[in-house]
């Protein structure tokens, strides 16, 4: 079988990608829909799909959004998916509501649906008439702790810091945001948040305002590591000594934090993610009961374990709980 690579494609890829196992005609026949290739993490996730179906002997169709604000593009891929013979779905939401009305379809036929990084609102998923067969994906609130944790090591009790959030309205965003805030709430003090809709762009934009207004600035969060990069760029330009941490432990992050550039990241792992994502499909086609929630691995990246991190990239260095492996393996 020949395989694409998509970390080598253009950020603009999100035509159909059909991974076929060569030796069984009557293997588990899974459809994922995911976020834009333009986001690193999301080419990982990717990457992760396409080569845990390899493995595992599963026909995997993948489809990606445009871009990362591509709702309405992702929905109507999903949509055409939905008409298709598959034996599960694995979604990748662009918002907590943009694919509830494509996977009614999905619904009707009673194939089980796995959802993915972000969450599909389970109100909504209900009042639509279906539910999610499992969950897989970061404890984002526990993200933002460990992120909060490492900042109260590297600034004086009393900084003061800002926090820069994704989309409005992000699921993710707001817990990571919340996490972070939970662990320096009372030692350290907030004085601006601001949304970049998880552009590195209007990160540094942001940033850049920030410090001119707060020149006693100690340290950023970001809530991801796009944002973040453009923010230590906004922190390099003005010269000044301010910890800026940020979210998903993407290569570019990782080479930063190792540089002495980010003080910090908090790496999830897409690739890990994907591939569980898959062997859930397969579990759930074999008649397996699923777990409603199973939290991916993340990781506190400083300059002490980055080298390693980027040397295992993108798997974690070490074992982690996989509950579906385990399924499969029985």
């Amino acid at each position: 079988m020949r395989m694409f690579n998509c970390l080598t494609l253009g950020a603009g890829l999100f035509a159909t990608v059909i991974s076929m196992p060569a030796q069984a005609q009557d293997a588990a026949r899974v459809a994922a829909i995911v976020k834009g290739l333009d986001n690193p993490f999301f080419q990982y996730m990717h990457q992760g799909i396409e080569e845990q179906a390899k493995a595992d002997g599963v026909a995997v169709t993948i489809q990606a959004a445009a871009n990362m604000g591509d709702a309405t593009g992702q929905a109507d891929r999903l949509t055409a998916m939905a008409m298709q013979d598959f034996d599960c779905y694995l979604v990748n939401p662009i918002s907590v509501s943009n694919l509830v009305q494509a996977l009614v379809p999905v619904a009707q036929k009673n194939k089980p649906i796995v959802n993915i990084d972000s969450t599909i609102d389970a109100e909504q998923a209900k009042a639509a008439g279906f539910t999610i067969s499992t969950y897989i994906g970061t404890d984002n609130v526990a993200a933002g702790v460990l992120a909060g944790e490492e900042m109260l090591k590297l600034v004086p009790a009393g900084s003061k810091v800002a926090l820069v959030a994704g989309i409005v309205g992000d699921v993710g965003s707001n817990a990571r945001i919340k996490g972070f805030k939970q662990a320096v709430g009372g030692k350290l003090e907030v004085v601006v948040m601001v949304s970049a809709d998880w552009d590195r762009e209007k990160a540094l934009t942001a940033a850049t305002d920030i410090l001119a207004a707060h020149p006693d600035l100690a340290g950023f969060f970001a809530a991801n590591d796009i944002m973040a990069l453009g923010v230590q760029r906004a922190v390099q330009t003005s010269g000044k000594d301010v910890k800026v941490i940020g979210l998903d432990g993407i290569v570019d992050a990782l080479k930063s934090v190792a540089a002495g550039e980010l003080a910090a990241t908090v790496a999830q792992y897409p690739y890990v993610v994907g591939a569980m994502g898959v062997e859930a499909c397969k579990a759930a086609a074999m008649g397996k009961e699923l777990p409603a929630n199973v939290p991916a691995p993340v990781l506190l990246i400083n300059k002490d374990n980055a080298e390693a991190s980027l040397k295992n990239f993108p798997r974690p260095g070490g074992d982690y709980p996989d509950p579906f492996r385990e399924m499969l393996q029985q």
